[in-house]
């Protein structure tokens, strides 16, 4: 592996490294102090920014694999690129900033930090998103999602702005919000209501809405060059949980 240190930042070339030892070197940099780490030429690698718990900022020249910052408790990862499946799982405290497409179960069961894709998502993103203490986690999706977004959520903010959908369209996910249980959906474009699990209640946004809108779709449209009142402009619904606890009585004796 080749490491080349310019000031604070350090350049790493990850071609052909397995895992473990990337991510061991790049457990060992962020220990030694550095502040900022570019990973290039990253093929696949799993478990990058795993555990993480110090400030540092992570760039990725690449595709990383599964599970990208999972646990992770502070630093930013930005990708000039695509993320794989499980990026931001348990997520903590941080940003993940993704310039292009991410895979399934995007944000699993994170409990705090934001994390933000330029384009379209897979399968389950925000599943069992939740709060704890203090902490809230945040998606920004740019494009669209597939089934399940938002499945169990029980916590936290989940945007999906729909920027690569015609105003004519539709998003084209099923199931949204299955046994979502608390957090908060807000969609722009069109659903119908079939679409939308029996878990979930609609509203127009109120100005408390537009508000929390309004300040993560402008650090989106920072992270992505947009303008953010184009992105604001346009008509959201609110997703949210009808009940609290909505397969109670199922599991109560």
């Amino acid at each position: 592996m080749t490491m080349i240190k310019e000031a604070s930042v350090v350049k790493v070339n990850a071609d052909g490294l397995h895992y473990r030892e990337l991510n061991t070197r790049l457990r060992e940099t962020v220990t030694n102090g550095i502040r900022k780490v570019e990973l290039h030429n990253v093929h696949g690698q799993r478990y990058i920014g795993t555990d993480l718990d110090r400030p540092v900022e992570i760039e990725i020249f690449g595709t990383p694999g599964n599970d990208l910052g999972a646990f992770m408790n502070g630093p930013r990862i930005t990708v000039r690129g695509n993320a794989q499946d499980g990026c931001g799982n348990t997520m903590n405290e941080g940003e993940i900033i993704v310039h292009g497409h991410a895979g399934d179960i995007l944000g699993l069961s994170a409990r705090g930090g934001k994390i933000f894709i330029r384009e379209d998502v897979g399968y389950r993103a925000g599943i069992h998103m939740k709060e704890y203490q203090d902490k809230q986690p945040v998606i920004v999706i740019g494009g669209t999602a597939q089934d399940f977004l938002g499945e169990y959520m029980a916590g936290g903010v989940l945007i999906l702005l729909g920027l690569n959908i015609k105003d004519s369209n539709y998003h084209k996910a099923r199931f949204i919000g299955t046994g979502m249980h608390g957090g908060v959906i807000y969609m722009r474009g069109n659903v119908k209501d079939y679409q939308l699990g029996k878990e979930v209640g609609v509203a127009e946004p109120d100005e408390d809405d537009l508000r929390v809108i309004r300040r993560f779709v402008t650090e989106f449209a920072g992270h992505f060059g947009y303008t953010a009142e184009t992105l604001v402009d346009g008509k959201f619904r609110k997703l949210y949980p009808r009940w609290l606890r909505p397969y109670g009585r199922l599991y109560a004796y």
